[in-house]
Parts: C-alpha cells; structure tokens; sequence
C-alpha cells in the first residue's frame, strides 16, 4: 500500500513513512494510491466482533508490511485498553431512527482518543524499531491537543509540542493539556485562533531545514493514520444497525474535515453510507462551500463549541483531491488561491462532492436549545459539538437510519451544558482532581522564529 500526495509532487511513501512525515513535502496531505474495498461478506462478518476484532480488520489493508499481523492486533488492543466503555462506541437511540455515536469513552473524553491512543502505539513500535526520535507538533481546537499529549506523554523518542488559540478553548481542554507533568510535554498558548495555530504547524513542516533538524512529525487530522482509525467506528456503528443489508446515514459536527473524511473512506471502502452530513457551527464555511461552491474565511467567531471554531479545514483538501480526479496540480492551485483569500469549487468538483456530502448550520441559540431539548425529551445530557449534530441531522431524518456522532463528554463544556439544562456536568471519577492539579504551560506570539527557536531549545536540537 502507497501513499500520494493531494498536491501531485512529493514522493510516494508506505504507510510507515506517510504516518511519521505527517504532512508532505510538497504541502500536500497523504491519502493511499488505491482504497481497498471490502465485500458485502467481509462487511457482514464484522458483526458480533469486539471493537478491536472490527478495527483489525478494517485497517489492516492500509498498513502494508509496516507491521506484521500479531503486532498490529497487540497494538490495537493496547490503544483500547483504557476506555471506559466495553463497547468502545456505543450507540445510543435518540428517536425514531436517530441514534448518537458514543464516541468520548477514552481516556481524554472526545472522539480523538480513538486515532491518537492508537498512533501513539504505532509511533512507539516503529520508532522503537529504528531508534529515531522525533519532535511531534500540533494545533488543537481543544481535543486533538489533550488526546496527543495523553498518548505521547512519558515517551522516549518523542517530544510532543502542542499549539493552542489562548483563551479560546474550555477550562476543561486547557487543564487537560497544561497538568501533564511529564517532561516530553509542552502545551504552548498561541495569541490567536485555531488558524492561527494550523498555520504556525503547516509553516513549520514547511521549512525544510527546521523540520530536518528536530525530526518533525505531525498527528493533527493532517496525519493519515488518524483518518484511518476513525474510519473503524462508521464500520461498526453501521453494522450494528444492519449494514451491509441496510443503508446508514451519518451526521457528523464538523471543524478541520477529518472525521467526517473518515467517513468518505469507509463509504468508497463499501460500506453501504447514504448521506454525511456536515454540520457546522456559525463558523459555516463548509456549509457554504457546499451550498453555494464559496470557498473563502470570513474570520473565525468564538462559540460554544469552540472545536469547531475553524475556517481552513485541513482534510477538505483529501476531499478535493478525490472531487477533481486526484489532480494534484489543480489542488495546489486552490490551495494556493486560499492563501490569496479563497477559491471557488467547479461545477464538476462540487457535484461530485455532493453525491456524498450535505450540510447545515446551527446557531448559537438552536444549539443551547438542541442541548435543553435533547435532555428533556430523553434524559442524554450532550456537548455543544453533538448538539450541532443533532439539530442538523434533524433536517434529514428519513426511512434510513441517522446516527450522529457525539464527540465529546458534556463534562468538557460545563458552562454551556449548565446554562442549557440548569445542570452541571461532572467529570468521571478518573479526572476528578483535574482543577486541583498545577498548569504548566508557555504563551507565544503568533511568531514562526519565535516558535522554532524554542522548540530546537527545548528539544537541544
């Protein structure tokens, strides 16, 4: 299995090679040559299997001769082992044909845990094999940044730098980042927003003297191997409702593209999907773009649901890639248009893109009033990130199935949830003593050189 770049000009790499470079040379991002398909049987036979069961076999096409088959399945089941629910993703019925994807039961309470508990394992076995280190950086909305410090912290051959827009990530997110006292760690708070922060990463990678001196690697959504393991779970979740016999639809509450990507993957991997819904924010840019082929940032507005406060969303890239016939040339002239400003999608490449992708937007106030509705109605108690779902997937409930993905335990977002519902969601027992521990962390102007020289300061390198 070989990877290509979404820009056309950067060298074709296994799996192992495209999972520790990150982003590509040429500034594209990593998508494979060819996806494998899975037939109807292969699909059905995932039934009954344990969570762990299903992602080996979903994901072991992909990973080529990187690891041999009784390694990656120790590695699987080592990444899962800390999850607080036996299922890994429960499915929970909201109404008729609605169901919630439970996807906060890791060990730092959002979606991301599945892919970072599970590349922090494979780093560590393939690093471990080749004796490098590398220094892994990454801008977080929120969780990308408290999952990749939870699965790297304590390492040996990883320093972990982790950006974040200063004041603009929940209490909770932050102390998960800040209170690690492991020295390989560092949660540095960028003046600015997430774009801010996504292009300070993509800056770096792109200094190829900076990024050769540190051994840079990156395990944003940008990484492919974060994209694969979320595609484990559409797998599951829709043959627990019937796949491959039955269609499911998927409602995913979207910031930088990836997971909602993931779904694509298991769609043109076979697995019977009829619609994903993005759902944004009133940071809609997706929205618009698929509505109406705009794409252009119209600057970012804080929200309650601050993970999805982005207007460059990294993994739209890998979307299209594939809308305008895998035309690396044409992808690196949009990318190109949007450091200019914006770009307009053709005519072609947004049909394509619609033969899969809907969308639609939640207000402020339609989410608060989807959070109070939802636990009145039901008794769930949801984040604000799953109550942007909800109330998008409601515009498109039908005769098939709509499962929507609920990224993140309420207990990341008390404040909202608390003025929704008069509630105040605590955490589990595991993270109880979370506001007690001491922060540490370092605050950076929205510099490059800045940057880089305390990186290679911490790092001695």
């Amino acid at each position: 299995m070989n990877y290509i770049s979404t820009r056309g000009t950067a060298p074709v790499l296994s799996f192992e090679e495209a999972m520790l470079a990150g982003l590509a040379r040429d500034g594209g991002l990593y998508v494979p040559e060819a996806v494998p398909v899975l037939s109807r049987g292969e699909i059905a036979a995932l039934a009954g299997l344990s969570y762990e069961d299903a992602a080996f076999r979903i994901m072991r096409p992909f990973i080529g001769a990187t690891f041999g088959d009784a390694e990656f399945r120790a590695l699987i089941a080592k990444a899962y082992a800390g999850f607080g629910h036996a299922a890994r993703a429960p499915l929970v019925q909201i109404a008729p044909n609605h169901f919630l994807l439970e996807l906060f039961h890791g060990p730092t309470l959002a979606f991301k845990d599945f892919a970072m508990q599970l590349i922090g394992q494979l780093f560590q076995a393939a690093l471990g094999r080749s004796g490098r280190r590398v220094t892994i950086v990454g801008a977080t909305s929120g969780d990308t940044g408290s999952a990749a410090i939870e699965a790297f912290r304590g390492l040996d051959n990883v320093d972990v730098f982790i950006l974040f827009p200063k004041g603009r990530v929940s209490e909770v997110q932050r102390r998960q980042m800040t209170t690690p006292s492991e020295a390989n760690v560092h949660a540095i708070a960028v003046e600015g927003d997430f774009d801010t922060c996504q292009a300070l990463v993509k800056d770096m990678f792109n200094d190829f003297a900076f990024r050769d001196a540190v051994g840079l690697a990156g395990v944003n959504s940008i990484n492919w191997a974060r994209v694969l393991a979320q595609v484990v779970y559409y797998f599951t979740a829709a043959v627990s409702l019937g796949a491959p016999e039955r269609r499911v639809s998927f409602t995913v509450p979207t910031g930088n593209f990836g997971d909602i990507f993931a779904g694509y993957i298991a769609r043109t991997m076979g697995l019977p999907i009829d619609r994903l819904v993005v759902a944004t924010n009133q940071n809609d840019i997706l929205h618009r773009a698929l509505s109406r082929g705009d794409y252009t940032p119209d600057g970012v507005k804080p929200s309650i649901s601050p993970s999805m406060d982005i207007q460059v969303s990294s993994n739209f890239e890998r979307a299209l890639f594939d809308a305008y016939g895998r035309d690396g040339a044409a992808v690196a002239q949009l990318m190109a248009e949007l450091k200019a400003g914006g770009f307009s999608i053709s005519q072609g490449a947004l049909e394509k893109l619609r033969e899969t992708f809907l969308s639609g937007r939640a207000s402020e106030a339609e989410t608060e009033a989807t959070i109070r509705r939802l636990h009145q109605t039901t008794g769930e108690v949801i984040c604000p990130h799953t109550a942007v779902g909800v109330k998008v997937a409601e515009g498109h409930l039908g005769a098939v199935p709509m499962v929507t993905l609920a990224t993140a335990h309420p207990a990341k977002f008390p404040d909202a949830v608390e003025r929704a519902t008069g509630l105040r969601p605590g955490l589990p027992e595991r993270m109880a003593d979370l506001f007690e521990r001491p922060e540490r962390m370092t605050e950076v102007a929205n510099d490059l050189g800045a940057l880089e020289a305390l990186i290679r300061e911490r790092t001695g390198r």
